[in-house]
C-alpha cells in the first residue's frame, strides 16, 4: 500500500523510480479507509534527504499511511529554501490541535551542545509533551532519542573521546520483542554521533527496557513498556552513501575525523560502500507501524486522551 504526500514533493520522483508507491492527496480522497496518520519532526539540516529517506521505509508496508511534515518555528534552516518548508510543512501551533498515529523524531547535528542550549529546545519540549496525548506512538532517532530519553526520564548524554561513525553489528537483548520480528540474532545499522547514552542509566527506568547493544556503539535500541516510544540511537534509515558524503564534508571542515568503521572495503574512502542494513532498516519501520502503530492505535483518534488520563 502506499504513502500518502503532499502534491510535487521533491521526494516523490525519486521514490517512483524505486518503484515505491506514493499516493498523491487527490488520489487518496477517493479511497474508503482510514489511513495511519504519521507526523515527522524533521530536525536534520539535509531535510529533503531524510523526507526521502524515511517515506522510502514508511511506504514498504501493507498500510496507506498518511504523512505530515513538522518543521519548528524557533529555528530558521539554513541549507533547506524557505519555499521548501513553507509549502510542505507545517508547524506546531498548525498542527497542535490535531492527532496522530504515530510520530518520528529526526536526529539533529547538536549533539555537543547542552541540551537548554539548543536554540528550539523549549519548542521540542513542548511537541513532546503534546505527544503523549496526541500521538499513541513515537519514534525517535539519534540525537531525538537522546533528547526524548532526557525531557521523559532525565536520562543524560555523555561525550564520546572521538565521532562514532561506521556500521556497526548489534546484539538482539530481547529476541521475541514485536519491534525486532523477523530479525537475525545480530543485526547492523550505522551509526552517527558524538554522545551517546550509558546502559546503567537506562535500566534504572523501570518503564524502560533496552533491546539491542553493541560493544562499540553502546545502548542502541530502547522502548517504553507500554510500547509508546522507541529509542533508536544510531540511523537505520541512512543511503548506502550517506556516511561517505558526511565524512567528506568533515574532511573538508578541517576536521580530525576518522574513517568510518566497517563502512568503505578495505578503508578506503574512494570505495564504494556495500549497504548491508537495508533489510533490517525495512523490518524495523514496518515492525513499528504494524504492530505499534496500526495495531495498537485506537480506530477514532479523539479516544487517545482517554489514555492519559
Amino acid at each position: 500500500m502506499p504513502i500518502k504526500v503532499p502534491s510535487n514533493l521533491p521526494a516523490i520522483k525519486i521514490l517512483e523510480e524505486e518503484n515505491i508507491f506514493v499516493m498523491s492527496e487527490e488520489r487518496a480522497l477517493s479511497q474508503d479507509i482510514r489511513p495511519l496518520k504519521i507526523i515527522i519532526l524533521n530536525l536534520m539540516p539535509t531535510k529533503i534527504e531524510t523526507e526521502t529517506q524515511l517515506m522510502r521505509l514508511l511506504g514498504n508496508t501493507p498500510l496507506q499511511v498518511d504523512i505530515e511534515l513538522l518543521q519548528t518555528a524557533t529555528h530558521k534552516s539554513k541549507n533547506t529554501s524557505r519555499r521548501h518548508l513553507t509549502t510542505f510543512y507545517k508547524t506546531f501551533e498548525e498542527v497542535k490541535d490535531q492527532r496522530f498515529d504515530g510520530m518520528i523524531v529526526t536526529g539533529a547535528p547538536v549533539e555537543l551542545m547542552d541540551f537548554e542550549d539548543v536554540d528550539y529546545w523549549e519548542e521540542l519540549c513542548a511537541i513532546l509533551n503534546w505527544a503523549k496525548r496526541h500521538v499513541y506512538s513515537t519514534f525517535f532517532i539519534c540525537w531525538g532519542a537522546q533528547a526524548g530519553l532526557y525531557h521523559r526520564y532525565g536520562v543524560r548524554k555523555y561525550e564520546f573521546k572521538k565521532k562514532l561513525s561506521g556500521i556497526f553489528n548489534h546484539t538482539i537483548l530481547n529476541p521475541l520483542h514485536p519491534l525486532l520480528r523477523g530479525f537475525d540474532d545480530s543485526f547492523k545499522i550505522p551509526h552517527s554521533r558524538y554522545t551517546g547514552v550509558i546502559e546503567e542509566d537506562i535500566e534504572k527506568q523501570d518503564e524502560l527496557e533496552i533491546l539491542a547493544k553493541c560493544d562499540e556503539a553502546g545502548v542502541a535500541i530502547v522502548c517504553s513498556k507500554n510500547g509508546r516510544e522507541f529509542y533508536i540511537l544510531g540511523h537505520a534509515e541512512y543511503d548506502r552513501d550517506t556516511l561517505a558524503r558526511e565524512y567528506f564534508r568533515d574532511i573538508n571542515k578541517g576536521l580530525e575525523i576518522e574513517v568510518p568503521v566497517n563502512y568503505f572495503p578495505d578503508n578506503n574512502p574512494c570505495a564504494s560502500p556495500p549497504m548491508n542494513w537495508k533489510s533490517y532498516a525495512s523490518l524495523l519501520y514496518s515492525n513499528w507501524l504494524n504492530y505499534y502503530v496500526y495495531q495498537q492505535t485506537p480506530y477514532d483518534l479523539e479516544d487517545l486522551k482517554k489514555l492519559c488520563e
